[in-house]
């Protein structure tokens, strides 16, 4: 019964929006087969085709330049023996707790027409670096900033774990640091390589906050689908590049699956833990690039929190918190902001219930084997969707009159249940992985004893899976704060988003007012985790007794 309560609540979480959402692009409004007609009409558009081109230039340029700045910043870190290692990988961190239109807004601050940078310090150094950065150069430097988090994070999971013997062997044949890169390090992280490219190139080609804040008139897919959908009410044609831009994002999905099968073990029980060597150039030449690195992300929130204290950038420099009050801004006040820590807070909570929940019995019921394959698949589909995709989706189906669930389009539960929908992914696989490393003993003495499964839930699966629920809560609440693209088209005239009154006061040219909007956003995001670090560090401490005998 569970579990097909658990497959008919992914039915509707995933499987019926993206049905409306097919439904829209291949059938009229009359309900009649429409055929390959409105697909027909995108390709004979030399405006939609020029912005699919741009899309790709984009995806392509990003994943080219963040990827290689990535790897290199995880080798320094990884395979070094530099102190602040800590503070390093928080710097490298630092965006992904902003919205991506914060990138797009500190450029501007940074490279702008009035830029502290393109301007010289404001005349105070005597050189200065204009660059042309409203169009492609621009967005590709946002959306570099944006996905070399994610590259990071990936490659230095993949460079900490290897086999110090390869390393020996290499030496002992005479191998070079040159060689050993080559034939050693590479091929041993080369699927996590392809993880990374595939991340990043799926990111930037979905991407919609940073080209809307520094696109200017350089048309991207996620600007052309918002254009359609919003500007010209033409629902066919946004579902249509919906598609289109979740292709990409699918064939990247399928190929990383793919890759992740064929891997193999480099480490096994017999392998030897990396051994750091001493190396005063080469920490050097890492303490540089690691200091770049930080220095660029803190020069860019620095740029963002600057232009949000003083009075009139850059004419008048003087410190005021007059930005942070909202009332005449097109924010509407601090509503929105309240109204995404509401929407973000109920995310986590329902996010992470429903999501380990769906885990847990996918894992551990034994039973009816097609109902939770069939539940594992629509988990992982939501991972190769963009968020645009799944918003319009969620319009057409919640907003549809004959649906039961209709009520439910305008209110926060359909913003809740978007975003769980758009972040159910990672959470479900991190989740499935904690259950996963769970003894099977704990299970087969808990039958023995007959203790019912919910019992062992409570008592044993939940206690042992505190650290992946807490890492789950906070993932929930932070992608929840900075989505723009999933709620944009959600959203009703009370329930504003501050996400999305940063792309309104952007439009509005209140560019000061939008970057102290996305100061408040990445201070609560912060703040959630330094709480999660807390409690982390407290579960530690107190259910750490049972392991040391």
């Amino acid at each position: 019964m569970l579990l097909l309560l658990l497959l008919l609540g992914m039915t509707v979480l995933v499987a019926l929006p993206l049905a409306s959402l097919f439904r829209q692009a291949f059938l009229t409004p009359e309900g009649e087969f429409a055929g390959l007609s409105y697909f027909r009409a995108y390709l004979e558009s030399p405006a939609l085709l020029q912005s699919l081109g741009n899309t790709v230039f984009i995806s392509f340029m990003t994943t080219v330049i963040a990827v290689p700045l990535a790897f290199l910043l995880a080798y320094a870190l990884t395979r070094t023996d530099i102190r602040g290692k800590s503070v390093y990988k928080a710097m490298a961190l630092l965006p992904l707790f902003a919205p991506t239109m914060m990138h797009g807004i500190g450029l501007v601050y940074l490279f702008g027409n009035q830029g502290a940078i393109s301007t010289g310090l404001f005349g105070w150094l005597p050189f200065e670096l204009r660059i042309p950065l409203y169009g492609k150069v621009g967005i590709i430097m946002a959306e570099v900033i944006y996905t070399f988090p994610q590259a990071f994070l990936i490659l230095s999971a993949a460079l900490a774990i290897s086999d110090y013997r390869l390393y020996e062997a290499s030496e002992t044949l005479g191998a070079g640091k040159l060689r050993q890169l080559l034939t050693v390090t590479l091929p041993s992280v080369k699927y996590g390589l392809i993880s990374a490219i595939i991340v990043c190139a799926t990111l930037s080609f979905t991407d919609f906050g940073a080209p809307k804040v520094v696109g200017g008139p350089y048309n991207v897919l996620a600007t052309d689908m918002f254009k359609q959908v919003i500007g010209q009410q033409n629902m066919a044609l946004g579902a249509v590049v919906s598609i289109v831009l979740s292709l990409p994002a699918v064939a990247a999905f399928i190929i990383d699956r793919i890759a992740s099968r064929k891997q193999q073990a480099y480490v096994t029980s017999r392998s030897t833990p990396y051994a750091v060597r001493p190396g005063r150039l080469r920490n050097a030449l890492a303490h540089s690039y690691a200091s770049l690195i930080a220095l660029a992300m803190l020069l860019l929130l620095g740029a963002v929190v600057m232009a949000s204290l003083v009075k009139a950038w850059p004419y008048n420099l003087t410190l005021t918190l007059a930005k942070y009050e909202f009332a005449d801004a097109a924010a509407g006040g601090l509503t929105p902001f309240w109204n995404s820590v509401r929407m973000a807070a109920w995310t986590a909570l329902a996010g992470t219930f429903i999501t380990f929940a769906a885990a847990y019995m996918i894992e551990n019921i034994r039973i009816l084997r097609a109902i939770r394959q069939a539940s594992y698949f629509l988990a992982i589909v939501p991972l190769a969707l963009p968020g645009l995709a799944i918003g319009l989706a969620y319009i057409f189906f919640f907003n549809d009159p004959a649906n039961p669930l209709h009520a439910l389009y305008g209110t926060m539960a359909v913003l809740v249940l978007a975003n769980v929908a758009h972040f159910y992914s990672v959470p479900f696989m991190t989740a499935t992985t904690s259950l996963k490393m769970m003894d099977k003993e704990f299970a087969h003495v808990s039958a023995s004893l007959n203790v019912s499964w919910p019992r062992f839930f409570v008592r044993i699966a939940l206690p042992l899976s505190l650290p992946a629920i807490l890492e789950m809560l906070v993932y929930f609440f932070v992608n929840a704060m900075v989505t723009v693209s999933a709620v944009i088209f959600l959203y009703g005239a009370d329930l504003k988003l501050a996400s999305v009154a940063i792309v309104g006061m952007d439009d509005a040219g209140d560019t000061a007012k939008a970057a102290a909007m996305s100061v408040l956003i990445v201070a609560a995001n912060l703040l959630a985790r330094l709480a999660y670090e807390a409690v982390s560090a407290l579960l530690r401490k107190r259910t750490s007794g049972w392991r040391s005998r």
